[in-house]
């Protein structure tokens, strides 16, 4: 099997976009899958990240990623995770998207890392942290089960299509950025309306 790191460079931008925004949903589920797939010799990491081609790193991840979604189900807590995993996601994504950046100048690799790794992770991250508080405000934090099952089983997916499919992963990711973006900007814009009395 072709290892996708010897590839197109527009698969491997694609492949770390798709897989920075799963970092925002989960921060680990992304990074088990990215380290499995170097473990099983589907995916060749940079030298500096041979750390995560070892089994080692594989069963640490797992027991990382399995904490991480249990929290999510504590009620409250998941609000306390959302704080931590938030700057977490960040770097998270900086960290994948150098994995699979094409061979660079290292100052040139973890610049654009950060930016798209870690922007697309922070904006996924910010606008998840969005629909959460949305859902504790509507329901009293009683449909927040659902919300984290939802996130858990997108950033599963999400990641599996990004290995498999990097160029469909990364399509369907910045399609949805952009309309949620739009979404978001039109409810922020929105003219609030003034009653007689002059109270919003």
């Amino acid at each position: 099997m072709e290892q996708l790191a010897s590839i197109d460079p527009l698969i491997e931008l694609m492949l770390g976009i798709s897989l920075s925004a799963a970092v925002g949903f989960r921060v680990f589920a992304p990074l088990l899958v990215l380290s499995g797939a170097a473990v099983f010799g589907h995916l060749d990491l940079p030298t500096d990240l041979d750390w995560a081609e070892t089994p080692q790193a594989l069963t640490v991840l797992a027991v990382a990623c399995l904490l991480e979604v249990g929290g999510y189900y504590i009620p409250w807590f998941d609000h306390l995770l959302d704080i931590v995993a938030t700057p977490a996601a960040i770097v998270a994504g900086t960290i994948v998207a150098a994995s699979v950046a094409p061979e660079m100048n290292s100052v040139v690799q973890w610049t654009l890392a950060l930016v798209v790794g870690g922007g697309t992770a922070g904006l996924t991250k910010g606008l998840m942290n969005i629909l959460r508080g949305t859902s504790t405000a509507a329901s009293g934090g009683l449909t927040n089960p659902v919300v984290s099952t939802i996130e858990l089983v997108i950033a599963l997916a999400l990641s599996a299509l990004a290995v498999t499919l990097p160029l469909v992963a990364g399509a369907v990711v910045l399609t949805t950025l952009v309309v949620a973006i739009r979404q978001l900007w039109r409810i922020i814009a929105r003219p609030r309306k003034i009653d007689e009395t002059g109270v919003i």
